[in-house]
């Protein structure tokens, strides 16, 4: 099966793109958990999620987009079929969304902060803003740590990416670059980097290929069921596959961190201010900075 990162066609179980392995197996033991996402840098987690919460979140970001006239309603809204001259969104930061009753009892229910309350050992807080994607054909995005969005507080934060449906393999799902939270070279250079200080462009890449060639790994994906998540450091490289079918792809970035260790100042609080300058004013490329890093 070819799947298609950026504009790069990989084969899957080929040399540049494999399968995420599930970590359920190692639930209820905290080393056992620490001690693969040493290994691997993330964990997939099949249903830690209430599908039920899933859909109720679902439901309510679909209505929203269907108020707005981006859902082509000759289909069921479920299916979340664009309209012709559709595209995605991002809605991350819109309260009415990801602040909304069905959106928080997802991302912060018992399961998801007991699940981190017994990996810290610790009390645990998470961002109060929420990263929300809307990603529609041709959706895609580059490979890059997420530290550099969100390295002004503890090292010791997660991403939970969660998929709000079942995503196919044509749909787009995340793709892990297994072994990248080990790049040192990468972390040393880009990995201390900050898109609001530095006005440099975020993504690390856009060709995944070009990366393996030169560091090292491989990338790996998966299928994904309403309840599925994937958890991964700050240095863990990721990107999507291109969605390739006519339907949205909607997914939730959720972050979390032990509640007594510093916390990044632009995500938290009624208003977070979020990137207050990135993007804004000359914005050095990054092909520029790799090769002043020389990555």
């Amino acid at each position: 099966m070819i799947l298609t990162m950026g504009k790069c066609d990989l084969e899957l179980d080929g040399p540049y793109l494999g399968r995420l392995r599930e970590a359920n197996e190692l639930l209820g033991d905290r080393r056992a958990l620490q001690s693969r996402l040493d290994e691997d840098g993330y964990l997939l987690l099949r249903g830690l999620h209430d599908p039920e919460k899933v859909k109720a979140a679902r439901r309510g970001i679909l209505e929203k987009l269907d108020a707005n006239g981006q859902i082509d309603r000759r289909y069921p809204l479920d299916e979340a079929v664009v309209p012709e001259g559709g595209r995605g969104a991002f809605l991350g930061g819109q309260k009415e969304v990801t602040r909304s009753e069905s959106f928080l009892n997802l991302v912060e229910s018992s399961e998801v902060m007991g699940f981190f309350a017994r990996l810290f050992e610790a009390d645990v807080r998470t961002y109060d803003y929420k990263w929300l994607r809307v990603v529609g054909p041709g959706g895609f995005t580059g490979a890059h740590y997420d530290i550099v969005y969100m390295g002004r507080g503890t090292l010791n934060l997660y991403t939970v990416w969660t998929p709000l449906g079942d995503v196919s393999l044509e749909a787009g799902p995340l793709a892990i670059l297994v072994g990248s939270h080990r790049f040192e070279r990468i972390k040393e250079t880009y990995g201390k980097m900050d898109v609001d200080r530095d006005h440099v462009t975020g993504w690390f890449s856009s060709d995944p290929v070009e990366i393996v060639d030169r560091f090292g790994g491989q990338w790996a994906t998966s299928e994904f069921r309403m309840g599925d998540v994937l958890v991964f450091g700050m240095f863990t490289m990721h990107a999507s596959i291109n969605n390739r079918t006519d339907r949205y792809r909607l997914s939730a970035d959720t972050r979390y961190q032990p509640a007594d260790e510093p916390v990044d100042e632009r995500w938290i609080g009624e208003d977070p201010i979020a990137h207050y300058s990135w993007m804004k004013g000359e914005t050095v490329p990054m092909e520029v900075m790799r090769e002043k890093w020389g990555v």
